[in-house]
């Protein structure tokens, strides 16, 4: 029976990669699939990984039916076995049910990818709805770890390296401390203490890490 498959993690273990890795094997056994993204990093239309891996893809817009862009595909004599979507966090809730619909009524397997919180530890809606419909949710078993070594369970924004946790929900960046704006996977723990590894580096140098009692 065809699937709306969920595979979700924090960044850094391996979405994308994965979502590559499932297009190279259906494509070598003769399938074809169709691949939607929305905001890769690589830029407008691709699907990336860290791991410096690309393809090309369907970029979502606001609005996009991918239903309709699925039938109207076919009905033009193109073929699909399979969707992937990745970024699946950025998609609107409309445009996962649409998926959903695609696995009822074209009985196509569909393999969403993204993370599941943002950097305030909300549920993307889009990740919500997933979670809400999806027939499997896979949570990927490669482990980013937070720069104290735990496992990492919590994505963070960073400006200048400096945790933040206000601003719009959509944000593009990278895992990159010295950008404008980047990102990082911290544990609960530091992710609750708003503390990324700059600021970490930043207190072992301090002479006043903990406070003193008098005495």
């Amino acid at each position: 029976m065809p699937e709306l498959v969920f595979f979700s993690g924090t960044m850094d273990c391996g979405k994308s990669t994965l979502a590559l890795q499932i297009e190279h094997n259906r494509s070598a056994r003769g399938l074809a699939g169709i691949i939607f993204t929305r905001d890769d990093r690589a830029g407008e239309g691709k699907l990336s990984s860290r791991l410096g891996l690309v393809t090309d893809a369907v970029e979502v817009e606001d609005g996009m039916d991918l239903y309709a862009y699925l039938v109207d595909h076919l009905s033009q004599g193109g073929r699909a076995d399979y969707a992937i979507a990745d970024e699946a966090q950025f998609l609107a809730p409309e445009q996962i049910d649409q998926l959903a619909r695609v696995v009822d009524d074209l009985g196509l397997d569909v393999y969403a990818f993204g993370i599941t919180t943002d950097f305030r530890s909300k549920l993307f809606p889009g990740s919500q709805r997933l979670v809400e419909l999806a027939d499997r949710v896979e949570v990927l078993q490669v482990e980013a770890l937070c720069w104290c070594g735990a496992r990492a369970t919590h994505n963070a924004r960073t400006i200048g390296g400096e945790m933040v946790v206000e601003g719009a929900q959509v944000v593009v960046g990278d895992v990159n401390p010295s950008e404008a704006v980047g990102y990082e996977v911290l544990c609960r723990r530091h992710h609750r203490r708003r503390m990324t590894a700059a600021t970490a580096r930043a207190a072992t140098l301090s002479p006043d890490v903990l406070p003193v009692p008098p005495a």
